[in-house]
């Protein structure tokens, strides 16, 4: 299961970076990408780190380690099965709420950009979606090679995506869009629906 576990995490990237990006510059000239205007900000920046470093240990290392002979915290086949089928899972999510963002689609939030706030399709389940599927594909990962190289990752990602979505995202949308952002956030759960909505 490691071997297929490391194949979703590339065949991940390649669809909700690489293809994700391809459609945003076809549509709009641009690629999304706000990582190095991010990372001015050194709270997006240890937060970049912090995922993506739990991202390689539960998606690289994590399988890798298990090929060389490190031992899975539970052995079960039920276990990796479930996994298999939640990282599929939250893959065809993320690529699905990537593109119901359509052109305000962005990795990485500049303080300076305006986009249109996006509150239909998945975002009316959850104001979140991409993040929350990509927590699925993560965990689903993690099922696959269930060793502790790839809980301390998800552990990782779980944070780091917290931190994004509370310190960053939800001040920048609050200020950017003022009272629409509120009503929105008072109505719809951050990650999960009607868990976690603003007062």
């Amino acid at each position: 299961m490691a071997i297929a576990a490391l194949a979703l995490f590339i065949a991940f990237l390649l669809l909700v970076g690489g293809a994700r990006t391809w459609i945003q510059v076809r549509r709009t000239g641009n690629t999304g990408d706000r990582r190095r205007v991010a990372r001015q900000d050194s709270r997006q920046r240890w937060i970049d780190g912090l995922g993506t470093m739990g991202a390689l240990s539960l998606g690289v290392v994590s399988p890798v380690a298990a090929l060389l002979g490190l031992e899975p915290v539970v052995d079960s086949s039920p276990l990796e099965i479930s996994g298999l089928v939640l990282a599929i899972l939250g893959m065809v999510a993320s690529f699905a709420a990537q593109l119901a963002m359509g052109d305000s689609w962005r990795v990485g939030v500049d303080p300076g950009e305006r986009t249109t706030l996006v509150t239909s399709g998945p975002f009316g389940l959850v104001r979140n979606p991409i993040l929350t599927a990509v927590l699925i594909t993560c965990t689903g990962l993690t099922f696959m090679v269930p060793n502790m190289v790839g809980l301390a990752g998800l552990v990782a990602a779980v944070v780091a995506n917290q931190l994004l979505v509370r310190l960053v995202e939800e001040p920048y949308l609050l200020r950017v869009h003022g009272e629409d952002y509120l009503r929105y956030a008072a109505a719809v759960g951050r990650f999960v629906p009607g868990i976690g909505r603003l007062r």
